[in-house]
């Protein structure tokens, strides 16, 4: 009888491993050749490092996947995508973009599995985020969130600083996208979590970092806080430097987009390397 359990036991592990593997290739295969990467987490490992309203409603052991945008995705999806005249209405285009793009994936690679999709721009009717983009990315592993708490020396008195993320590769030139949760595949001790690299060790370099990031964002300088592997073009520079109300004619400027009337709603400008927080 024993024996027949244990059986029972390591095929059901066998099982769940089986599709948190299959759910991680499938994403992988399909959105990194269009300039995207994929980190799997537990939501455990989320709700863990926040308070009580903040968590997300599902299970600890619930997988979850946060997706960012790497510089390659401007020319490989983003501009294909204008092309084709897919972009309509008033929403700004990245943001049509990425969702065509994710919820295409989605579509074909998990037909009858349920899956939530958050997207970095969404908020709650409290006007809450519905997911804070920098925390799950840095409990999954793909950027290291930067925050007032890493630094000794507190020399801001009650100014307010925002943290941010940097890529290990990248360093501030990427953006996280979106969440997806699977709520029907549970995971494990397969899935075991790896703090992200922390490639702004110095305190004077985080400092400079938060600094940089929050006192000027506009120039973008927060983003080479070390030599970067990939950055934006420059057409991606002047698109993300160009308040979104102007990116529209922009595009048209360019040739990319030629619907007469059409226009993107006045937004306040965002960092490309996800939502703020607090």
């Amino acid at each position: 009888m024993q024996c027949s359990k244990h059986v029972q036991v390591s095929w059901l592990v066998l099982v769940v491993t089986w599709r948190m593997e299959i759910v991680q290739s499938a994403l992988c295969d399909t959105l990194t050749p269009l300039g995207f990467e994929v980190y799997p987490f537990k939501i455990g490992w989320y709700n863990a490092v926040l308070s009580s309203s903040l968590r997300l409603p599902y299970s600890e052991d619930t997988l979850a996947v946060v997706v960012l945008s790497t510089p390659s995705m401007f020319e490989r999806v983003f501009r294909p995508f204008l092309k084709s005249g897919s972009c309509v209405g008033v929403n700004d285009p990245i943001d049509q973009c990425i969702r065509h793009c994710i919820t295409s994936c989605v579509s074909q690679c998990f037909p009858d599995q349920e899956v939530n999709i958050s997207y970095d721009y969404e908020m709650l009717p409290s006007r809450k985020p519905k997911f804070l983009a920098q925390t799950a990315a840095h409990v999954a592993g793909a950027a290291y969130y930067y925050q007032r708490k890493d630094i000794t020396v507190d020399y801001w008195g009650e100014k307010k600083m925002f943290g941010v993320c940097i890529h290990p590769k990248l360093g501030g030139w990427f953006a996280i996208r979106a969440l997806l949760v699977f709520p029907g595949v549970v995971v494990g001790e397969e899935l075991q979590q790896r703090p992200p690299p922390d490639c702004v060790p110095s305190q004077e370099s985080r400092v400079e970092l938060l600094e940089r990031f929050n006192l000027c964002w506009q120039d973008g300088t927060y983003r080479d806080i070390f030599p970067p592997a990939e950055r934006y073009s420059q057409e991606q520079q002047t698109y993300f430097s160009t308040p979104p109300g102007q990116r529209m004619a922009l595009l048209r400027q360019w040739g990319l987009f030629s619907v007469a009337g059409n226009g993107t709603k006045a937004k306040e400008p965002r960092s490309e390397g996800g939502n703020t927080e607090s």
